[in-house]
């Protein structure tokens, strides 16, 4: 269960404080998709960033299945974004020297050197899983450059989700894609969070990607409406 509750977010300014969050609240289950919505400017990416643990709210409180990430010392917060939250940006951020299989499994490196994460075997055939379920399997030894871009962006959600994620959140990630890839892509994200039981966040500008989600949000004048 994702809980956010009353989170506001400040950022200082030569003119004082700019206000972009006031009073956001929401809660969304296992296997939940929610869309958010909203002119540019107005916030969205913040609220991805601060859902995701990447930037502490000025107020409020984020809690992931009962745990609070600002709560943690820097190193167990980027071990909780690590096990618990798989992120797809509107860049793939793929390593362009990488393979495909080798940019799905970068996220567990950091837990293999911990001693965690599962056998390298066991690691190695969810890897391969979900390049296959993203149907890039022909695609398994190409690196970025030789990918499409929406081939590359289905790289970058198989990647988000190796380490079987409680939390899927994605900024625009159909914003640099053609129609056709980016509902592929849409179709993609919505099959695996059905199919994972996954919590699935989306911030969008496409009216087409919001309306196939089920909880649909609009942010404006730094406070979030749920419009379905």
């Amino acid at each position: 269960m994702l809980q956010v509750a009353d989170l506001t977010k400040d950022y200082r300014t030569p003119r004082g404080p700019l206000r972009v969050l006031t009073g956001v609240s929401f809660d969304l289950k296992p296997g939940d998709g929610a869309a958010v919505t909203g002119p540019s400017g107005s916030g969205k990416s913040s609220l991805l960033y601060i859902i995701g643990g990447l930037e502490p709210p000025s107020s409020g409180t984020v809690t992931l299945d009962g745990d609070n990430p600002y709560r943690l010392n820097a190193a167990a917060l980027a071990a909780f974004r690590n096990r618990r939250i798989g992120f797809v940006f509107q860049d793939h951020c793929l390593l362009p020297q990488c393979t495909v299989l080798e940019n799905v499994l970068v996220p567990t490196l950091a837990r293999a050197a911990s001693g965690e994460g599962g056998s390298r075997n066991n690691v190695q055939e969810r890897a391969l899983d979900l390049v296959a379920r993203v149907g890039l399997s022909d695609r398994i030894d190409h690196r970025p450059a030789e990918l499409s871009g929406g081939e590359r962006q289905r790289v970058a959600i198989a990647r988000a989700l190796i380490g079987r994620p409680s939390l899927l959140l994605c900024d625009e990630p159909t914003g640099n894609l053609d129609r056709a890839s980016g509902e592929n892509v849409s179709s993609l994200l919505l099959d695996l969070n059905r199919s994972a039981a996954t919590i699935l966040i989306v911030v969008t500008h496409s009216a087409e990607l919001a309306a196939r989600l089920p909880t649909r949000f609009e942010l404006r004048d730094s406070r979030l409406h749920r419009t379905s």
